[in-house]
């Protein structure tokens, strides 16, 4: 089909396919970007399905972390026709008894929120923020670089001294439960930082879940919960615009079916039209098992991979619901109405209930919520006067295809609103679920309705993200990346994967090897291990792929960042 070839082939355009073909582009590669879709964007598009007027994000919403990124930022997507737009409060926890704590992009109002549920947790909040203000732009560097993070935490290191560095590691340990009783007296400040870490799937008594709950705090306190004017497929389209202004091409509606490998090399890959050839690197926009077990295939795997997959684990399913309302939501607490995002439904302990349930398979008994009112985001969401909304929840992956028990969750979402917000039902105009199904019929990335491509769990991220190793973009074929949400540092739209494969592929072909080499061989040596086939393998099937024989658009989050 291309008798030259190109440089480079990446598989799936959604946004970490295009955040890599466009810094491939920029290094002077001729890239191609192929999406299996009749549109670009994954896990990041909207459209109109509640009615004329009326624009819904299909799937991520607010890019905390978007804006955040260094990635995204250095990409400059603000000249390519993307706009920011915020709501008055970032984010709003709403406890069952009625009571508010409010995260703001003022530092002091978010300290005089939490400090109505406890004398002193005003100047403990600001205390914590100052800590972000030190070490807050390290730390996005370190968790956007390839893993390890040599430079930026050096730098780190560097700036902490080895007294406060032995205290931010054990910070970087603790559950947020703890962390959230070690700092504050009351129930505001820690509801702040628990709501924001189950934006993962991580419980809040987890290892490793107050770290994520003060990065998404701190991360919406400096740059809110923005969201893409006009819908979030408006960041795809300056991404697109950004790619061709940089020389790369894109086809819509072009299935990959197999990776083309020749000596252990990626050489290419073969479509649904025929055979298109890579002189340097192929990246792949999709998920962990669909890469390996079928554009690949198992038989050109070593058995330690194949191994490893077998333990590779999902993060629950997710339901979502979109609404078009009449009018604002009616919440009975006034301090909701303003805010983009809004955690609903539990306590600190609710929450520890709910993420049980998910871990024993049971559908949760009291779902929390992550609610969305867009149009008080970004007013160009729905005509004056009105108001778009969503609100996901997640449920157990062995019953998320069971009718029954999404229709009683569906249900429990709603009793839910309409409990805190008398007069909801009443608003409805229009209204579209979204089920697990649903979610991974749209994009086949979502298997089995996973939003984060998989689990964000201590045991699957940094050294161990997607399979035990160095939690690089580097696959066993060489030439091979994996630039999907299923590579370090996970889901979430921010570019953070994407970047990193096109990185290992320049990195690679600049004939430096070595480096790469000399850093494999230094974590060998720590660890004693020759390989990364440290344990025996478990019985059991391997995980479940998806588009058995084809590949489809990359990864993002639904909901937030």
């Amino acid at each position: 089909m291309s008798a030259g070839g190109y440089d480079a082939i990446v598989v799936g355009a959604g946004h970490n396919g295009l955040v890599a073909a466009s810094l491939l582009a920029d290094a002077g590669w001729h890239v191609l970007v192929l999406e299996a879709d009749d549109a670009p964007g994954g896990a990041v598009r909207s459209a109109e399905v509640l009615g004329p007027g009326f624009t819904t994000d299909l799937f991520s919403a607010f890019y905390p972390l978007g804006a955040a990124s260094p990635v995204l930022r250095a990409l400059d997507l603000e000249r390519h026709g993307l706009r920011w737009s915020h709501a008055p409060v970032p984010l709003a926890h709403l406890l069952p008894d009625e009571r508010v704590v409010v995260l703001s992009r003022d530092v002091a109002e978010t300290a005089a929120s939490v400090e109505r549920f406890a004398s002193g947790d005003g100047a403990a909040w600001e205390a914590l923020a100052q800590r972000w203000d030190r070490y807050g732009d390290d730390v996005l560097q370190a968790l956007f670089s390839p893993f390890p993070p040599l430079r930026s935490g050096v730098r780190l290191l560097t700036r902490m001294g080895p007294a406060d560095a032995l205290r931010a590691a054990r910070f970087a340990t603790l559950p947020v439960r703890r962390l959230g009783m070690e700092q504050f007296r009351g129930d505001g400040a820690r509801l702040l930082l628990a709501g924001t870490a189950l934006h993962s799937d991580m419980s809040p008594d987890e290892p490793g879940s107050g770290l994520f709950g003060w990065l998404m705090t701190m991360v919406g306190q400096r740059t809110g919960f923005p969201v893409p004017r006009g819908g979030s497929g408006k960041l795809v389209e300056a991404l697109v615009r950004r790619l061709r202004a940089a020389g790369g091409e894109l086809r819509c509606g072009v299935r990959v079916e197999k990776v083309i490998v020749v000596g252990g090399r990626a050489r290419g890959v073969l479509t649904s039209a025929g055979r298109i050839l890579a002189r340097r690197a192929v990246i792949a926009d999709v998920d962990v098992p669909t890469l390996y077990l079928d554009l690949v295939g198992a038989e050109r795997l070593p058995d330690r991979v194949l191994s490893d997959l077998r333990r590779f684990d999902w993060d629950p399913a997710t339901v979502k619901l979109n609404w078009a309302l009449s009018g604002p939501v009616p919440w009975t607490a006034g301090e909701v109405a303003g805010a983009g995002t809004v955690h609903l439904g539990e306590g600190l302990d609710g929450l520890t209930d709910y993420a049980a349930d998910l871990t024993v398979g049971r559908a949760p008994r009291r779902p929390f919520l992550l609610l969305g009112q867009m149009t008080t985001a970004d007013a160009t969401r729905s005509p004056a006067g009105t108001e778009v909304v969503w609100a996901y929840t997640h449920l157990p992956r062995g019953v998320a295809f069971d009718p029954g028990v999404v229709r009683r969750q569906v249900a429990a979402v709603e009793n839910l609103v309409e409990r805190h917000a008398p007069g909801f039902r009443d608003r409805v105009l229009n209204r579209v679920v979204q089920t697990p199904a649903n979610l991974a019929d749209a994009d086949g990335n979502l298997v089995g309705g996973a939003i984060n491509g998989g689990t964000t769990k201590i045991y699957q991220e940094l050294v161990f993200r997607p399979l035990p190793g160095l939690g690089r973009a580097e696959t066993p074929v060489r030439g091979l990346y994996l630039g999907s949400a299923g590579a370090h540092p996970g889901g979430g739209v921010h570019g953070g994967p994407g970047a990193n494969a096109a990185k290992a592929a320049l990195l690679h072909a600049g004939g430096r090897r070595l480096r790469a080499a000399a850093v494999r061989a230094t974590v060998r040596r720590i660890s004693g291990a020759p390989d990364r086939g440290l344990l025996p393998p478990p019985v059991g099937d391997l995980p479940e792929a998806t588009n058995r024989g084809g590949a489809v658009g990359g990864t993002g989050t639904t909901g937030d960042d």
